[in-house]
């Protein structure tokens, strides 16, 4: 006797099927609890919104019930099945077939996996970190941390998991399967993960000690892919997991090229200040593999200045304060005082840059990071040259980075004949502002000196056990101490108002001598 197709199911509007309501409640608690005592009613409808896989997915699950609790479970669809059974609250005979295939995962091929893995992504929700998928990532890590890892590629991979409408346009950036690299040959085939798959991946290669270059590879591959044709919110939040991930490298396996493009990008999306500095530590650790090319950044919007000296500054700073435990910390910093030496040629003709700003990038680097002051001294004479209304305090704090016995004698001779500082001029008034330094340093001491809060601590034991004699003696005591203070502040304020007084009140610079320079950031 046939069945009655008594039960309609619309399932997410793209198909309607005709079923008996009976025979699939038989295995889905859903269908039974929603049906209750109308089994024996006429003809009902059903609609579904979000039906896992679909029509497709439906269709799956109606052939597991029409043929009595059997039906073929395979790679291709191992996850679709969870998705329906959890979804249909189907219990029994179903899970236990899946979880047979489950355990065959460890034989699966690497596009089996890429499927399992693009189902987790497509059928799974976004805050849903289930078993399957911890089971299918962890077989992709350890797939990719085989030292064999190159001869999992299988020619059918791109064909099984393009039927999952993988993009197009990955195919045409990264046409990397072509070349089987040995490192990269993956690449393609993950490139469509979403950014919570993909932090999932690269933590698990950093745990399994993955060459990291290659991750780092990975990743920039994986930002330019995502970043065509996104959404201007899709782009921002990728740039900053990419840069989140990057972070987590070890700095040798950085390669600075790729940081600067990343940091454009991310200059361009406005990205939070947060992942900026990230990236900048990232990029200060690498300074001594940059070219001056890469260093030319075009100032922010509404500055005119050439290029974006406070950059540079923040780079020089991160790569000092990292640099300092590397075996080739002498070189590293050789390789970067030749950069910083060509940079400053380049900014020395703007007649927009701060005296403060240049004095600040020549005092940049230790004096010992050059062998020669040559090309250091000719930065500074093309910075006077150009800016001729310089006080002589100014001058003398430029000159500052400057060691004239590390100069050649042709410079030398050069620096007596021009109107240049003298070594003289320039050794008084580095001990003069030692001698600042020192002085603001005993006054800070002073000012965080506890021995006003002691004798505060004494005053009040004392009013409460009512001595006024020894507590008025201690309040004097207490009062007279920061005279000494009140002397060095003094001082030390005498002596900075000289040194300061003529550039508060300069002239400001020549603005019709403008000169603008050629923007090579890539």
């Amino acid at each position: 006797m046939a069945m009655c197709c008594d039960l309609q199911v619309d399932v997410n509007g793209e198909e309607v099927f005709m079923v008996n309501k009976e025979t699939l409640a038989s295995f889905s608690c859903r269908f039974s609890k929603l049906f209750g005592k109308l089994m024996g009613s006429a003809s009902l409808k059903v609609i579904f919104h979000d039906f896992p896989g679909g029509a497709e997915g439906f269709e799956l699950m109606t052939r597991f019930c029409y043929n009595n609790g059997r039906t073929e479970i395979t790679p291709s669809n191992l996850v679709l099945v969870y998705c329906i059974a959890d979804f249909m609250e189907m219990d029994g005979d179903i899970l236990l077939q899946a979880q047979n295939t489950l355990r065959g995962i460890s034989s699966w091929t690497w596009s089996e996996l890429l499927v399992a893995l693009k189902q987790c992504q497509d059928l799974l929700p976004p805050s849903n970190t289930s078993l399957i998928l911890r089971i299918v990532m962890d077989c992709i890590i350890e797939k990719l941390s085989c030292p064999f890892a190159t001869t999992l590629y299988d020619t059918s991979s791109t064909e099984n998991v393009s039927s999952f409408q993988f993009s197009s346009r990955t195919m045409t950036i990264y046409n990397l399967k072509t070349n089987c690299s040995m490192k990269t040959w993956w690449f393609e085939d993950l490139m469509f993960l979403n950014t919570k798959l993909v932090e999932m991946v690269i933590r698990g290669l950093i745990s399994k000690e993955i060459e990291q270059s290659t991750v780092f590879n990975f990743l920039l591959c994986y930002h330019q892919s995502k970043w065509s044709g996104a959404k201007p919110e899709e782009k921002y939040k990728i740039t900053e997991v990419v840069i989140g991930l990057l972070s987590l490298l070890d700095k040798s396996s950085l390669s600075v090229k790729g940081l600067f493009n990343l940091y454009q990008a991310a200059l361009n999306m406005k990205v939070s200040k947060k992942y900026k500095n990230k990236l900048e530590i990232m990029i200060g650790s690498q300074l001594h593999q940059a070219t001056i090319d890469y260093l030319l950044v075009p100032p922010p919007r509404g500055k005119k200045y050439a290029y974006d000296v406070n950059l540079i500054l923040r780079l020089g700073k991160s790569f000092l304060l990292q640099d300092g435990g590397h075996l080739s910390q002498e070189s590293r910093l050789t390789k970067v005082a030749e950069l910083m030496d060509l940079y400053l040629a380049e900014v020395a003709p703007d007649f927009h840059l701060r005296p403060s700003k240049f004095a600040a990038l020549v005092k940049m680097l230790p004096e010992s990071a050059r062998e020669s002051h040559d090309r250091l001294y000719e930065a500074i004479a093309v910075y006077f040259k150009c800016h001729t209304g310089l006080y002589e305090q100014e001058q003398l704090n430029i000159c500052c980075a400057l060691n004239y016995k590390q100069l050649s004698a042709r410079h030398l001779k050069q620096a007596y004949r021009t109107k240049f500082p003298s070594r003289r001029a320039v050794g008084a008034f580095k001990r003069q502002q030692s001698n600042l330094r020192s002085l603001l340093q005993e006054v800070c001491y002073m000012r965080t000196k506890d021995k006003k809060e002691e004798i505060e601590s004494i005053l009040h034991d004392t009013y409460s056990i009512d001595l006024p004699t020894e507590a008025q003696k201690l309040r004097e005591d207490s009062q007279s101490m920061p005279s000494k203070t009140l002397e060095l502040r003094k001082a030390f304020e005498t002596a900075h108002i000289q040194v300061t007084n003529g550039i508060k009140s300069r002239l400001p610079f020549w603005a019709n001598n403008t000169r603008y320079l050629p923007k090579l950031f890539p």
